[in-house]
Order: structure tokens, then C-alpha cells, then sequence
């Protein structure tokens, strides 16, 4: 299957998860379960970042689209596919992964900590930002850190769970002939 067809039906199924499932569900009005920006951090380390952030406003729109929503999400998934680059160098040995792997994995990132802590990150970020923009104010600012801590620890999950069940098998790939 080309990387294309694999990540537009990708990002129909995340769209798809979030929109008619995981948006039904609020716990306390403190958690709100997020799924869908996983498609723009498992998108190909090659991807330029200005393509890369074309993608993510174009997804992230579509998602305010169905909430009539004024660009929140599109601009939670522009600044995550912006800082994303930037993580990957740090969490990717220079000669390593990135030239080797396609896209961001369990197995690219050299492990399960890693992984997790670089998904952590983006989601963190995504929600705070995210909340943030809804509420246009910190207001208390303990209800905004542990909305955005509790929906960000709710992700993971969501993320390690989908890890599991859509294994990427992703070839190593050399630089010999």
C-alpha cells in the first residue's frame, strides 16, 4: 500500500474515532479523551515542516468544521506539527532512526520511554493549548493544569492502545545496494 492511501485512510479513521466516539465522552468535565492528532505525529520524518504544517491546519480544520469551531484545533495541530521536527532531533540519534524508519514508532524511537515521553510531549502541548484557546484565560489555573494533565495521561493511553493494536511494521531500511 502506498505511504499516500495509508495516510489518508488514517486520517479518515482518526477523524472518523474522534468525531462519532471519543467526543461523546467527558469525564467529570475534566477529561476529554483526544485521538485524532496522532495521524500528524505518526506522518513520515521526511515530510518537510512547511508540508507538515499545511496538513495539520487542513486536519485540524476539518475537525472544527464538524464543532463549528473557530480554528482551535486547527491551531493545536499547526503547533504540534511545528514543534514536532524539533523533538525528533532531540529524541533521534542524528545518524539513527530518521534514516532508517519512515515514521515515528515504538521501534524508530529506540524504545518504549522514549516513545512515550515524545508522544507525551506533543499531546501535552496539543491539549494545553488546545484548552487554552477555548477559555481564553488561564481562570484557575489548577483546573486548567490538571484538565490538561488528565486529558493529556487519557491520550497516552488512546495512543499506546491504538500502538498496540495497529502494529506498524516498519522495514529497516540501509544505505547499501
Amino acid at each position: 500500500m502506498s505511504i499516500l492511501v495509508k495516510n489518508i485512510l488514517r486520517a479518515v479513521l482518526f477523524l472518523f474515532v474522534q468525531i462519532f466516539i471519543l467526543d461523546k465522552i467527558h469525564l467529570h468535565q475534566m477529561v476529554t479523551p483526544y485521538l485524532y492528532f496522532l495521524f500528524i505525529l505518526w506522518l513520515p520524518f521526511k515530510m518537510q515542516r512547511t508540508w507538515l504544517m499545511i496538513i495539520a491546519f487542513i486536519y485540524g480544520f476539518i475537525l472544527d468544521s464538524f464543532w463549528h469551531n473557530p480554528g482551535f484545533h486547527a491551531a493545536a495541530c499547526v503547533l504540534i506539527a511545528y514543534v514536532r521536527p524539533f523533538l525528533v532531533n532531540i529524541f533521534i540519534p542524528q545518524e539513527g532512526a530518521d534514516a532508517n524508519f519512515e515514521e515515528p514508532s515504538i521501534k524508530s524511537m529506540g524504545g518504549l520511554l522514549p516513545y512515550i515521553i515524545f508522544m507525551g510531549i506533543l499531546s501535552f502541548l496539543h491539549n494545553a493549548w488546545l484548552f487554552l484557546l477555548e477559555a481564553w484565560q488561564f481562570g484557575n489555573i489548577w483546573y486548567f493544569l490538571v484538565k490538561t494533565v488528565l486529558s493529556t495521561v487519557i491520550s497516552l493511553l488512546l495512543i499506546i492502545i491504538t500502538e498496540l493494536i495497529f502494529v506498524r511494521k516498519q522495514k529497516f531500511r540501509t544505505n547499501t545496494v
